[in-house]
């Protein structure tokens, strides 16, 4: 079965963002006043293979932990989706 995964990656609070703190100080200067606390994360779509959702699960939560963040300094969200709609087999 393959499930649809969204994974969100943002900086744990008490860590320095400066891509985030940069942003901020640009947005008055472009006529957007009132904007604070920016944070700056990333976002990961992609499909997985699994058995079931479980071990979709587990397998996204290792890819995590190993390559797509730092657990040290990161925070990760993690949306297992349904399963993915199967290919029939045929070319529309």
């Amino acid at each position: 079965m393959t499930f649809d995964v969204q994974v969100e990656v943002s900086l744990r609070p008490g860590i320095s963002d400066p891509e985030g703190a940069t942003i901020e100080r640009a947005l008055p200067a472009l006529g957007f006043d009132g904007v604070s606390d920016v944070r700056v994360g990333k976002s990961i779509r992609f499909s997985i293979d699994a058995d079931d959702r479980s071990t979709a699960e587990s397998s996204v939560q290792s890819i995590c932990e190993k390559f797509l963040s730092n657990p040290v300094i990161e925070d990760v969200s993690i949306v297992v989706s349904g399963q993915a709609e199967a290919s029939d087999g045929s070319d529309s």
